[in-house]
């Protein structure tokens, strides 16, 4: 698969803060491509100059093929961007607010009126086209704002923390939406979100800190690095857990046991197999993985 994005060495810096340092990376065409990293950590500084919004002060931001230093009006259009904060006008009904986003992409009348439906079909929004922006919920605005960045048919979704605060239904019905059309049109996506679940499912994972990346691989590899795995043992003594020589934590109805990989469980289970009675092995997540590389959870806190 051709590469979508190449940044290489890009760097941005507010005063004396380097909000990104010298950041190089590659996302492939079809990837979803999660992009983690604490408040602060450049994330949304980079988006914002590989959309135009903000000048970088070095390295280079290919976009498909184009340059964002002399050809941005090409990236913009085949480009959508799902931005943290809503980009709707309030005041606005729901179906002026995407008539005049899809104007700007060059797509009016009948054809902006059967995409908007479209739209308004897959992610279920149908019955607000008149109601205005102002007056939606939380869940309802981001179906909408979804439905923006959707209206041109990108090749690239650029997703800033999308679902953060949503329910979990309009969570779920947003990412059904947007991996249908990730794996029908070969749709790229770059993600950078607070829920590790969502950072699971992804093809490809950076984790940036202070503006450079700490850790990079698929979540797989990331897991197998930086995770270990664990045994989940119940029913038996803490005496018995303890003899097992490994480091422990209570759990409901059991014992949390941490190992270095899923070897090492094994060879446990075959040496201990009166202790192994009732157990599960599970790897470790994209918590873990984070916590072990920055030092920090992905909310912020030390």
């Amino acid at each position: 698969m051709e590469n979508v994005i190449e940044i290489k060495n890009l760097v941005k810096s507010f005063g004396e803060v380097k909000a990104v340092n010298d950041l190089s990376f590659k996302v492939k065409e079809g990837e979803l491509f999660a992009f983690l990293g604490v408040n602060g950590a450049g994330k949304s500084t980079t988006i914002s100059i590989m959309c135009g919004a903000l000048e970088k002060d070095g390295g280079s931001v290919i976009i498909n093929g184009k340059n964002v230093e002399t050809q941005i009006n090409g990236i913009v259009s085949e480009i959508g961007v799902v931005f943290q904060n809503s980009a709707l006008d309030s005041a606005l009904s729901v179906k002026d607010n995407l008539t005049i986003k899809a104007s700007l992409y060059g797509i009016n009348g009948k054809k902006a009126e059967e995409r908007i439906n479209e739209l308004g079909n897959l992610l279920d929004f149908s019955d607000l086209m008149k109601r205005t922006v102002g007056k939606l919920s939380g869940g309802q605005r981001r179906r909408i704002d979804v439905a923006r960045a959707l209206l041109n048919k990108p090749k690239i979704l650029i997703l800033d923390e999308p679902t953060t605060g949503l329910d979990p239904q309009t969570r779920k019905t947003l990412w059904k939406v947007i991996e249908d059309i990730r794996k029908k049109d070969k749709m790229t996506v770059l993600l950078t979100t607070h829920y590790m679940e969502e950072a699971a499912d992804a093809d490809y994972v950076i984790i940036i800190d202070g503006g450079k990346i700490s850790a990079e691989g698929t979540p797989l590899e990331l897991k197998n690095k930086y995770a270990g795995d664990y045994i989940r043992v119940y029913g038996e003594t803490e005496e018995k857990i303890k003899a097992l020589g490994e480091k422990y934590e209570k759990i409901k109805d059991g014992f949390r046991v941490s190992v270095k990989d899923t070897e090492t469980a094994r060879n446990l289970i075959i040496k201990y197999p009166g202790t192994f009675t009732d157990f599960e092995v599970e790897k470790g997540k994209m918590d873990d993985v984070f916590l072990s590389v920055t030092g920090k959870k992905l909310t912020g806190e030390n």
